[in-house]
Order: C-alpha cells, then sequence, then structure tokens
C-alpha cells in the first residue's frame, strides 16, 4: 500500500463516497480513485489509488481532497436496515 494515500472523510455524517470515485485536488487537478472504504460509519476512511505520474508520498496529512457531490451516496443506505437491497425472490422457477 505503499503507493496509496489513506484519507479521513471530513463529512461522514452525512455521505460516503462511491467505490471508484475520482479524488480531485481543489484546483481540479485529478489524483486518482477511490479504492477501498473502511473503518466504523463514525470515522470513515478510504484509500485512494492515484493515477499514473501521482505519487502519494508528495501528499501531506492535512492535505484536503475532493470528491465530486455526484459521486457521494447517503449515509441512511448503509444505516437504514429496512431500506436497501433488491431481496430475494426464491421459490422453484416454471
Amino acid at each position: 500500500c505503499e503507493s496509496e494515500m489513506v484519507c479521513i472523510l471530513s463529512h461522514s455524517e452525512t455521505k460516503i463516497p462511491y467505490f471508484n470515485a475520482p479524488i480531485f485536488l481543489e484546483n481540479k487537478q485529478k489524483l486518482g480513485k477511490v479504492d477501498e472504504i473502511f473503518g466504523p460509519l463514525t470515522k470513515i476512511m478510504f484509500t485512494v489509488k492515484p493515477d499514473a505520474g501521482v505519487l502519494a508520498k508528495t501528499f501531506q496529512k492535512d492535505d484536503i481532497m475532493y470528491v465530486g457531490t455526484d459521486k457521494l451516496l447517503p449515509m441512511s443506505r448503509f444505516t437504514n436496515p429496512s431500506g436497501g437491497g433488491g431481496g430475494g425472490r426464491g421459490g422453484r422457477g416454471g
């Protein structure tokens, strides 16, 4: 994982990034994409797989990175047990 960056989500009370969501600097330079999401719901973290030419070691601990608002899922998707999934349709075909 030396080539990946670990980030802490600063707005984790409402949204979680999609897998493979692009990550940007403030100037909209693309850094890479979300690779893995982990941690408790109160402190969500994710790894960023850098694009070619972007070196993870050039970033500091408090550097701010951004994800587009169209690439965020609502927290309720992970915390509401009754609202999700397609559910299984059992039974025999025929």
